[in-house]
């Protein structure tokens, strides 16, 4: 494979929907060897992280019902948080739009005041990309 072949196979996969390593990798691997070879990288490319996946998943199934699961998960959701405020902070901090401030201000309220009323997370979040969908399209 040529230096062009392979900057033509990267604009090629950058415009197609999907990942473009995923993608990459199989053009390399069919201008390589083929279709054994967009096949062989295709497998090369996603069983590694399948395999990964799946041994976390059956340990996670595993210790699920252990009670130092909960009590790490209940004091992760603080710390989350409290991320979460302080690149909101860094955000509005760096930025000189007042306008663009209020509205992230006003949503984060609107949030924070929703799961306080103990509103499912999802409807807050789905709640909260409309209200950003409107101010700030």
């Amino acid at each position: 494979m040529t230096e062009s072949e392979f900057v033509e196979a990267v604009g090629v996969s950058s415009v197609l929907p999907g990942s473009d390593a995923l993608q990459l990798a199989m053009f390399v691997g069919y201008a390589a060897g083929g279709v054994p070879g967009a096949i062989a990288a295709l497998l090369g490319s996603i069983l590694p992280p399948t395999l990964l996946m799946l041994g976390v998943v059956s340990i996670l199934q595993k210790i699920r019902g252990e009670a130092w699961v909960g009590n790490f998960v209940r004091g992760l959701t603080p710390a989350v948080a409290i991320l979460m405020v302080l690149v909101a902070w860094q955000i509005l901090r760096g930025n000189g739009s007042s306008y663009l401030s209020s509205g992230v201000m006003l949503i984060g309220v609107l949030s924070l005041t929703a799961l306080l009323l103990k509103a499912p997370p999802p409807l807050v979040l789905l709640g909260a990309g409309i209200i950003g969908v409107i101010l700030f399209r």
